[in-house]
């Protein structure tokens, strides 16, 4: 008969379980213990007597609470998920949407600067018929004749006129 002194870490080393399992055998059995020097636990323990197995672990049986919890967790995520993907989905043909607007707005923007461009155009020629009118109204032209000049300046204002219909009709 071997008795050793023995804290309950070592105990626990020996027996392969945890220190307070090592404690709570200690007081089970009622094997005595003392104080040692430095303030730790000691155990008596007659290993030949002692006889001891750990008892197999065993799964602890789930909680039907947290069970149903689980269970509403893993809808929720199903349903989140859901609601991603739709997003994702709206997202896209917004995307869609928006792209085809913006190619829409600049092809108006281009016909915008040619539209203004062609008014530009429009008000330079119109001022210079309004100059050529004013001139034929007055009936001379500097330096010349009144009815020769007249009847050219005439019929350069009916080409012109021509001209000016012929470029708005592009």
């Amino acid at each position: 008969m071997c008795v050793e002194l023995l804290t309950y870490a070592d105990l626990s080393a020996r027996l392969d379980i945890s220190r307070e399992a090592a404690r709570s055998l200690a007081r089970r059995r009622r094997l005595p213990r003392s104080r040692s020097e430095d303030g730790k636990a000691l155990v008596s323990v007659d290993f030949s007597e002692l006889r001891y197995t750990p008892c197999p672990l065993r799964a602890r049986r789930a909680d039907p609470i947290d069970a149903s919890l689980a269970k509403i967790e893993a809808v929720k995520i199903e349903a989140f998920k859901a609601e991603v993907a739709r997003l994702k989905a709206v997202a896209a043909g917004n995307r869609t949407d928006f792209e085809r607007e913006r190619e829409r707005a600049d092809r108006l923007a281009v016909e915008l600067m040619q539209a203004a461009a062609e008014t530009a155009a429009a008000n330079a020629w119109a001022a210079r018929l309004q100059d050529e009118v004013a001139l034929l109204r007055t009936g001379r032209q500097a330096g010349g004749a009144i009815a020769g000049h007249a009847a050219r300046r005439l019929g350069h204002l009916a080409a012109a006129i021509v001209e000016a219909d012929r470029a708005a009709r592009r």
